[in-house]
């Protein structure tokens, strides 16, 4: 339910912050846009008035098909992302991580000829 609520508030505060930067939807492109998450944020249970999640500020990630590594890019402050890509199916996964705690993708995308395909991915930092 907390979880729920935290993915409402943080749409809104995206749609809100691409209105006030005078950003418009996305409408002709191709390629990705989206949010990436992290949680939990804290060790142990979630805390009341805590949020459970928090952006994944200043990340880089890289984006492969079946070929290899196409692109990268890095999200903002917010978590926000947008990438052009070319039609197709691509993993996405945070730039040098291999091993260790948490996970940072692979997560699974297919991107349509004319269309910005959004996503919203949740990382686990691992903290317990």
């Amino acid at each position: 339910m907390v979880f729920r609520k935290v993915l409402i508030v943080l749409g809104l505060v995206v749609m809100a912050t691409r209105v006030s930067a005078g950003q418009t939807p996305s409408g002709s492109g191709t390629g990705m846009e989206g949010v990436i998450t992290i949680s939990p944020t804290q060790p142990g249970p979630t805390r009341a008035g805590a949020p459970g999640s928090q952006p994944l500020a200043n990340t880089t990630f890289v984006v492969e098909n079946e070929k290899g590594e196409v692109a990268s890019f890095t999200t903002d402050e917010q978590g926000r992302f947008r990438t052009s890509l070319a039609p197709g199916h691509y993993k996405v996964s945070m730039q040098g991580k291999r091993r260790g705690i948490g996970h940072y993708g692979p997560f699974e995308v297919d991107v349509m000829t004319g269309q910005i395909t959004r996503v919203q991915w949740e990382c686990d930092s691992g903290i317990r």
